[in-house]
């Protein structure tokens, strides 16, 4: 797969944005040289690893935005043709292990999310990866009151994970950021100490937006075109 050279600056970030509008997944893979899988749960991941190629994010799998220089995460939401987000937003991985941050100010999930470029892509659940088509983009930075809420659920989460209490930890908790398990397999484990500080395997959690939060961040009209 071609990938493009980091962008030097956010108007070009989003001129190559705006130039991908509306070009189907087939196409803008077929552009970079890729082809496409048969089915997504194969694999995942596939459609973000194709728009950072486009768009040429640097920082893969390391915990800095993905724009590095730019201060600039990357994330594409698959979209329903009413604007709901298939799924909730992984934004991620919990340090689980004892590494925790001091603070909001300093954690992970806010360097993630300080400033994102939402790309939108349009389609139906099972729908041909080839056919689905890029929308409109979205340079997000939160307002006050998003931040407020993201803050608080992070130290509400954070408290329970230092305490060693991820059995307390469920889908309800959270208004707008959740803790959920993230292990592929069940082979997959971290440690952590638990309430007793004693080291125990742990399935390894991760950081999710909510789809609403998500679905109100992207837009809040209906689909005006791609």
């Amino acid at each position: 797969m071609h990938r493009a050279a980091p962008p030097t600056s956010l108007p070009e970030l989003e001129a190559r944005a705006a130039a991908i509008i509306g070009l189907s997944l087939g196409q803008l893979a077929a552009d970079l040289g890729a082809g496409v899988p048969t089915e997504l749960r194969r694999a995942k991941g596939w459609i973000g690893q194709l728009v950072e190629a486009a768009l040429g994010a640097e920082a893969g799998s390391k915990p800095t935005p993905d724009f590095e220089a730019l201060g600039v995460e990357l994330k594409t939401i698959p979209v329903a043709e009413d604007g709901r987000p298939h799924e909730s937003t992984f934004v991620c991985t919990a340090p689980i292990e004892g590494a925790f941050e001091a603070s909001w100010e300093e954690s992970r999930v806010r360097r993630k999310l300080a400033r994102v470029l939402w790309v939108p892509v349009w389609g139906r659940r099972g729908e041909d990866l080839a056919t689905r088509v890029i929308g409109r983009p979205r340079l997000w930075v939160p307002d006050p009151q998003e931040e407020a809420a993201l803050a608080q659920d992070w130290r509400d989460l954070s408290e329970l994970i230092v305490g060693g209490e991820l059995h307390r930890i469920h889908g309800r908790l959270g208004r707008v950021l959740q803790l959920r398990p993230k292990g592929a397999n069940a082979g997959d484990f971290a440690w952590m100490m638990d309430e007793e500080g004693e080291w125990v395997r742990a399935v390894p959690y991760g950081f999710y937006l909510r789809a609403r939060f998500t679905r109100a961040v992207i837009g809040r009209r209906r689909r005006e075109g791609p």
